[in-house]
């Protein structure tokens, strides 16, 4: 997609175990731009697949979201990412194990900071997990793009079965809890 010069936009950085479900769902919203599947948090520049799925490079599975904020609010990407996965799994998102696959939110600016801190104070006194939120919240520093094949991955693979028995369902899921957000 090529965003308009003069469209004012802002990036969100979220990791949230596999990176294929989150782009399917993100994608869905009235005004995300664009939705990139990569690598960020690590210290090894341009990683690959195959060294992040070791979980010896610190980078977690993310998607890159570029937002047009008239249209869509950080708060509202925020909602969709807390909905996304489960905050109360440390280092691991159902089946998926390892730091690669954590929980994260890299904030872009110090508003991005705040707010992601207060949704998640307000979402551990509102009783809605038993467990403790264990997702980060970090700094942005690089992010760096998946391979080609793991962009725009469900829209793709569709009839894969990882897709049609994960992905499928979380974003169906989604799709009802976001209704009114969807792009038409």
């Amino acid at each position: 997609m090529t965003i308009p010069t003069d469209t004012k936009t802002e990036q969100a950085t979220f990791g949230t175990g596999c990176f294929w479900c989150t782009e399917a769902q993100f994608q869905q919203l009235e005004g995300v731009l664009t939705v990139e599947s990569g690598y960020s948090g690590g210290d090894k520049p341009n990683p690959t697949y195959e060294e992040v799925c070791t979980g010896n490079t610190g980078h977690a599975e993310v998607v890159h979201i570029t937002y047009d904020p008239s249209k869509i609010s950080f708060a509202t990407l925020l909602e969709a990412f807390w909905l996304s996965h489960d905050p109360t799994q440390l280092n691991r998102q159902g089946n998926d194990v390892g730091t690669q696959y954590r929980g994260v939110i890299f904030y872009h600016n110090e508003e991005q900071r705040k707010e992601a801190e207060f949704y998640k104070k307000e979402l551990q006194e509102s009783g809605s997990y038993s467990s403790p939120i264990v997702t980060e919240i970090t700094p942005f520093k690089a992010f760096y793009k998946a391979e080609n094949y793991h962009q725009n991955y469900y829209n793709q693979n569709g009839s894969q079965p990882y897709c049609q028995f994960v992905v499928r369902p979380k974003l169906e899921k989604f799709k009802k809890a976001f209704a009114e957000k969807l792009k038409k």
